[in-house]
């Protein structure tokens, strides 16, 4: 007998109802047989006498721990309100003072429980943000722009980028990240080795291939670490991204920079690839765009950050002033290479062809393999890369979604982002039991990125460009 409840964060569930008039769950059994023999007196047992037992201690208030549920009520309301602040206050992000970011390992994200540091905010990011529940919260705001998260290793760089990669959700009473808060539209972007990519223009990082290859419309079924990283960025603008999330450890070096001997040694006119060195402030300038990046062996990117964090023994440091310093006493040699604008971000339609779930003669089938796997029909959905994906139950909701938008969205010639859009509003309004005939418990609310990023992983998708969206901000 289980249920899906869910782990450190967050998010909105099937597996339980709660309305002014009853609280619903939603679990399931496994029935006793022997063989191919059912085990009817046992079945009875569990039916009439362990479910009405664990109903009585799970589901009736006066069997529960009020102040903890009152906690945990608190705890999630705070974190929408502060959601919502971070855009009043030009914030993209906010960690609280006290938060403790360390997990215990890199397959249990529970808080560490000894040795961990409680996080403190430099006094020139410190600000005091109010929550309905938590009242008056002070910790370091991150705001919009252009900002370098540096240090050497092991000092905490990529452990904090961690926390506000997964704090675009709420996170349970005593994670260490509960007044950790992100902008909902944060994607993180990594290398991608061999993914597939369809009709992505990637034309504002890559141009000029060999034999004439149109990068305007890019397909291939085995992209680079590069072609792969510009793939990522454009498909987060293209859903409406209004802030990247980038670790140098996870990136393709050649995307992310060329100095000035490999410059020197190989001309602009012989390279195709424009770093994003060269894109960064680009992105914030023309698209309004904010960019964190862990950076640990290019200064270049000092010369384009607005604000520089340096992480030490897991503490903040603010080095803004001392980076500009450098910047001044040692010049970079390199010269841009990034042109006048960001370049252009299509709208991209599926074709109906790219969409097919059954298997040959046999039933539809659709199936999370796990957290980062969707079967679909025939086809494997390789979701290694997706890193904001929570739970099996987001990724069990995304390859049902996935079927949705082909049946209601794709024969009305809708964009991959309208459609995803529509379908969304839809699960908002009327439940995620949008997605099935049947009353599951097993279904978690996803984001529009990764249900995105989901189909464009599809090695079956098809896509036509519809018209050019470029967003100019005078």
């Amino acid at each position: 007998i289980a249920i899906d409840c869910g782990n450190q964060e967050v998010l909105e569930r099937t597996s339980m109802f709660v309305s002014p008039r009853e609280v619903e769950a939603r679990f399931v059994m496994g029935l006793p047989a022997q063989g191919r023999s059912i085990l009817g007196q046992e079945a009875a047992a569990m039916f009439l006498h362990e479910i009405p037992q664990i109903a009585e201690a799970a589901l009736f208030f006066h069997r529960l721990d009020a102040d903890r549920m009152q906690r945990h009520v608190d705890v999630v309301e705070d974190h929408a309100v502060l959601q919502e602040t971070l855009e009043e206050k030009g914030l993209v992000a906010f960690v609280a003072d006290g938060a403790i970011l360390p997990r215990r390992s890199g397959i249990d994200n529970r808080p560490l429980t000894e040795g961990a540091i409680p996080f403190v905010s430099p006094p020139t990011f410190r600000i005091a943000l109010t929550a309905p529940n938590g009242g008056k919260i002070t910790g370091m705001g991150i705001p919009r722009g252009v900002t370098l998260i540096v240090g050497g290793g092991f000092h905490g760089k990529s452990t904090l980028l961690n926390a506000l990669k997964r704090s675009i959700f709420p996170h349970i009473p005593g994670d260490g990240r509960e007044y950790v808060v992100t902008d909902a539209t944060a994607v993180k972007i990594r290398a991608e080795d061999g993914r597939s990519i369809s009709g992505v223009d990637i034309s504002p990082f890559i141009s000029n291939l060999p034999y004439g290859k149109d990068t305007r419309f890019f397909t291939t079924p085995n992209a680079s670490g590069s072609t792969s990283q510009a793939a990522n960025i454009m498909e987060a603008l293209e859903m409406g991204s209004r802030l990247l999330l980038i670790d140098e450890d996870t990136s393709s070096t050649n995307f992310m920079i060329r100095d000035h001997r490999m410059q020197s040694l190989v001309t602009k006119e012989k390279e195709p690839i424009t770093p994003f060195v060269d894109k960064v402030r680009q992105l914030k300038e023309d698209l309004g765009v904010s960019t964190l990046l862990v950076m640990g062996g290019s200064g270049d990117y000092l010369d384009q950050a607005d604000r520089v964090i340096l992480m030490e023994k897991y503490r903040p440091v603010d080095v803004t002033d001392r980076a500009r310093e450098v910047v001044e006493q040692v010049a970079t040699l390199r010269r841009p290479e990034g042109g006048g604008h960001f370049g252009r971000i299509p709208d991209r339609t599926p074709q109906a062809s790219s969409f097919d779930p059954s298997r040959g003669r046999r039933e539809v089938k659709i199936e999370a393999k796990g957290l980062k796997e969707i079967l679909f029909g025939r086809e494997r959905i390789e979701l290694d890369a997706v890193e904001q994906l929570m739970e099996v139950s987001e990724t069990r909701a995304i390859g049902e979604m996935i079927l949705y938008f082909a049946k209601t969205c794709v024969p009305r010639g809708m964009g991959l982002r309208e459609g995803l859009d529509c379908v969304l509003r839809e699960m908002e309004n009327k439940g995620l039991d949008l997605l099935s005939p049947y009353k599951l418990g097993c279904f978690a609310m996803p984001r529009i990125f990764e249900a995105a990023a989901a189909i464009n992983r599809m090695r079956s998708l098809k896509i036509s460009q519809k018209g050019i969206k470029l967003d100019i901000k005078k």
